[in-house]
């Protein structure tokens, strides 16, 4: 390995500890607390290495929001090949709500803090696309339709994501709600 190649490495790696840093700390205080001046004691550096890798705490926010959009498509990928095409839906759903539940500070970086992140362009990250083409698979072969239902049904549940996140609805009432949001979607017309 030659000198260059192990500084991009060891740039790679700074930056990959950065994102992990920042979400983890974001995780356990809430993104409030992630400062750079916090970021760079946790990550044992100094401010101005954070800023050689990214151009402001929201840049690093927006990093941690792709990264775990990315991370979030995985997991509705598997959810919806673990099941027979008649239950992806549902699968679907389960799974982001559990993403959003198990990781409440990603999922604020992810759809509601403000972002640079441009979304439905050609400018999209791959993995906003992945995530989007899951929720959009789950409506089974291609139709016209597909994209569009896929915006509601994403809609839907992060209405419920935030709502739950925040105590505003009933978690025991969860199950019923899917259902119904299921039923909904699984019989729109074409």
């Amino acid at each position: 390995m030659t000198a260059t190649e192990r500084r991009e490495r060891q740039r790679a790696e700074r930056h990959q500890l950065i994102i992990t840093t920042a979400r983890e700390l974001a995780e356990s205080e809430g993104w409030e607390a992630v400062t750079t001046r916090k970021l760079a004691d946790k990550v044992e550096y100094s401010q101005p290495v954070l800023y050689g890798h990214f151009a402001n705490m929201e840049a690093i926010r927006d990093a941690v929001a792709v990264e775990c959009i990315g991370e979030m498509a995985e997991e509705l990928r598997q959810a919806r090949l673990a099941v027979p095409e008649s239950e992806a839906i549902r699968a679907i759903c389960t799974a982001y709500l559990d993403f959003a539940a198990a990781h409440p500070a990603a999922y604020q970086a992810m759809f509601s803090l403000p972002t640079k992140v441009k979304w439905a362009s050609a400018e999209t990250p791959a993995p906003l696309r992945a995530a989007f083409g899951e929720i959009v698979s789950a409506f089974g072969p291609f139709n016209d339709r597909n994209a569009e239902l896929a915006e509601l049904i994403w809609g839907s549940l992060h209405g419920m994501a935030v709502l739950l996140n925040s105590g505003r609805i009933p978690e025991e009432a969860q199950e019923q709600r899917l259902d119904l949001l299921v039923g909904l979607f699984a019989n729109a017309p074409e």
